[in-house]
């Protein structure tokens, strides 16, 4: 059952944003094994995330990977609201 995760860090510009997804490419993590959809929304100078996981387990996975990263560059990413995915059209 796939899984939808939308975060609104705080202090994440998109500055800060671009740096973060560097860092995880250099980790090896840019494109990570169980999310199927990543989506980048910037409203009012900060990141939104939307992503599609396949298991609440391949999230905490990157989560290990990624929440470092973020604390380093000063952003919070808060706790997601999550959904199971319902739907997906594509088009």
């Amino acid at each position: 059952m796939a899984l939808g995760f939308y975060f609104s860090p705080s202090g994440f510009t998109p500055e800060n944003y671009d740096e973060a997804v560097r860092r995880l490419e250099e980790a090896g993590a840019g494109a990570p094994e169980g999310r199927s959809n990543h989506f980048a929304l910037e409203t009012n100078g900060e990141i939104q995330v939307f992503d599609v996981w396949e298991s609440q387990e391949a999230f905490e996975a990157f989560g290990a990977t990624l929440v470092p990263i973020m604390a380093e560059l000063g952003a919070d990413p808060g706790q997601p609201m999550v959904a199971r995915v319902h739907n997906v059209i594509d088009g």
